[in-house]
């Protein structure tokens, strides 16, 4: 998962993984998902993010350089 902070344009992306790009659709004002072929979210636009999070969120942004790269792993045992 990667996450970008365009603070020029206030905008969050989150990104899923690295299949290709479709479609998008607005589903909220200023929330805009991205869809692969299959039509999974591979994405997600937040429009104004300093307005939408709460301010612990916004100040870990600006503490970190952005794009920041995060891997979530599953730990799911094996039956």
């Amino acid at each position: 998962m990667r996450l970008h902070y365009d603070k020029k344009q206030d905008a969050l992306y989150i990104k899923f993984n690295e299949n290709h790009y479709l479609e998008s659709e607005e589903v909220q004002d200023g929330i805009i998902f991205d869809y692969d072929e299959k039509r999974k979210i591979i994405g997600i636009e937040v429009l104004d993010a300093s307005r939408r999070f709460p301010i612990q969120f916004r100040r870990q942004l600006q503490k970190h350089q952005l794009p920041i790269s995060l891997t979530v792993e599953s730990k799911v045992k094996n039956a």
